[in-house]
């Protein structure tokens, strides 16, 4: 696994790289994607903060694994490329815009245009086997997003934390809430949204509120 990742995300958390945690998880990678078909494809990998640098970041969403089905993952949570079906939670997560911004549903449910307006749309694992969800969690990424988070934490301020599902919310401690706007529901997933608490979440309007009030140029969901 080559680190190919944007040069300001390597001045804020490149130190990670040189831990031996960073070294078994790279060796582990490039095993599996040798051995079989992972997602997203390799060059991918660190597609959301190559898309999103350090200093552009404006909010956090923050997803568990990639999708794990052929022509999904294209290394940004909750995106798939042009093209593709999409997935549930995403319909959810457009249903809500469109009930809280009355933006319409889109034609594609690739996020780009989002991250390169300052959205992190960051996994906390950032590789998945083939049509196995989970298949590589708990291997080091996790130690390595977190602290993403926490270099985002202390080293800007005004940022929106949007944290959606019980894992998401586990990462609320990484963050300091004096200096950033910590956003928390249910998932988007069908299961969870429909026992409630996911529509009319207003987090996109809520996002957009905090970041005008700071002087922050506001997110075109």
């Amino acid at each position: 696994m080559n680190v190919k990742i944007e040069e300001s995300w390597r001045k804020h958390v490149g130190s990670e790289f040189d831990k031996p945690y960073f070294a078994e998880l790279t060796t582990f990678v490039r095993s599996e994607y040798s051995a079989g078909t992972c997602y997203p494809p390799g060059p991918l990998i660190f597609n959301a903060f190559n898309l999103c640098p350090f200093d552009r970041v404006k909010v956090v969403i923050i997803g568990q694994d990639p999708y794990h089905e052929p022509g999904q993952a294209h290394g940004l949570s909750f995106s798939v490329n042009d093209g593709v079906m999409f997935p549930p939670s995403l319909v959810n997560i457009f249903k809500e815009i469109e009930l809280d911004l009355g933006t319409p549903m889109p034609q594609s449910g690739n996020l780009t245009r989002w991250a390169e307006q300052g959205v992190l749309l960051l996994n906390a694992t950032l590789t998945v086997r083939a049509r196995q969800a989970a298949s590589h969690q708990r291997r080091g990424w996790e130690v390595f997003t977190d602290a993403v988070i926490r270099a985002l934490s202390a080293g800007r301020d005004h940022l929106v934390f949007i944290l959606w599902g019980g894992y998401a919310r586990s990462k609320a401690p990484l963050i300091d809430a004096s200096r950033h706007l910590i956003l928390q529901s249910v998932h988007p997933s069908p299961l969870s949204a429909n026992r409630g608490g996911w529509f009319g979440n207003h987090h996109f309007s809520r996002a957009n509120s905090y970041l005008r009030e700071h002087g922050i140029d506001e997110i075109r969901w």
